[in-house]
């Protein structure tokens, strides 16, 4: 009953954030906008695929913030470019007066300045960071997001004080090394990158031993996440010491292939991280059923977005007004947080 219900759980609550994804928008049209906000300034902006489940916070966000000070019309791009670019031409015929744009794919970052710059419409990306070069090419396009390092080294040294503090149980065959496999997102997305190469090296500066038993890409999904866990279980069994997840859609996958092997209950047990601290993980973390997280933080993420969109498109310093500075890349930073049971509440904060 336990294993099943928790899937249930699982489905219901992912099924629950894609209704409240596609919310009342037709197929057809994929932008949400409100009549009663049109006399407010536009701003066009778009999210690679509303269903991705930290995108989905982030946007419910972005909506919170942007309520009474502009027309936010927004666009679920559905993982695919082509459609991204056409959206942007929409929206900039509407009359989108800045654009927050959060890329499907970071290389396409040029071809929409390309097609903002001439009309001098601002651009603020978010959360996929386009290369440097771009945003020096135009003098009204930011960034807003993280510093991709940051996540992984931060969940390379929760790792090194969870497996000193558990490693007479977890270090299974006692050679004082971490054998691990690695769930990685998307091959070339900047944070997968990143968050693969910190956590291992933070891992190994903190002077402990680690071998890669597995690592393969789920792209950020918690279906394709359960697959590799169940071939890895069946290959790798009880050698496998840590699991290592670049987000927590992935380990929360994980965390359902090894329930169905017997992991979580009696006294077998497996570590599992990821990053974002979604309440999904916050509840995996509060059960014992994962180590911790980074958090990811949504709700200020999508806050500095509409901020800094809502000046450009009011023709105002992008910062007015606003607790934010940008770095010498004209990026915003947002900081990530390491969470475990230790700090949850810190966690569940991010969402109030």
């Amino acid at each position: 009953m336990g294993k099943m219900k928790k899937g249930l759980i699982l489905s219901l609550s992912v099924a629950s954030s894609i209704l409240l994804a596609t919310g009342c928008s037709s197929s057809t049209s994929s932008s949400e906008s409100s009549s009663k906000d049109s006399k407010l300034p536009a701003v066009g902006a778009t999210i690679y695929k509303f269903d991705d489940n930290f995108m989905s916070y982030v946007r419910r966000a972005m909506q919170d913030e942007a309520k009474g000070k502009i027309n936010l019309m927004l666009n679920d791009s559905q993982n695919d470019q082509a459609k991204q670019i056409e959206q942007v031409d929409t929206l900039i015929a509407k009359g989108a007066k800045s654009l927050a744009i959060n890329l499907v794919d970071p290389k396409s970052a040029q071809t929409i300045i390309d097609k903002a710059k001439p009309k001098d419409i601002p651009v603020i990306f978010f959360n996929k960071e386009p290369d440097a070069s771009v945003l020096k090419g135009y003098d009204k396009a930011y960034f807003v997001g993280t510093t991709s390092s940051e996540s992984g080294v931060l969940q390379g040294e929760m790792i090194a004080k969870a497996w000193e503090a558990n490693k007479d149980k977890w270090d299974k065959n006692h050679d004082g090394k971490i054998q691990y496999v690695l769930l990685k997102g998307e091959p070339g997305h900047p944070d997968a990158e990143a968050r693969t190469k910190y956590a291992v090296e933070t891992v190994k500066d903190k002077g402990i031993g680690v071998e890669e038993l597995a690592m393969d890409t789920a792209m950020w999904d918690a279906t394709k996440a359960t697959e590799k866990m169940d071939a890895w279980v069946a290959k790798y069994s009880d050698k496998i010491e840590f699991v290592i997840a670049n987000n927590d859609g992935m380990a929360l996958g994980a965390i359902a292939s090894l329930e169905k092997a017997g992991y979580f209950s009696g006294d077998k047990f497996m570590p599992v991280v990821g990053v974002d601290a979604i309440p999904e993980a916050l509840e995996m973390i509060e059960n014992g059923k994962m180590v911790g997280s980074v958090l990811n933080d949504a709700k200020n993420q999508g806050k500095a977005t509409i901020q800094l969109a809502t000046n450009a498109a009011n023709g105002k310093d992008v910062l007015d007004g606003t607790e934010w500075k940008l770095d010498d890349s004209k990026a915003v930073r947002v900081p990530y947080k390491i969470i475990t049971k230790d700090n949850l509440q810190e966690g569940k904060d991010a969402y109030q």
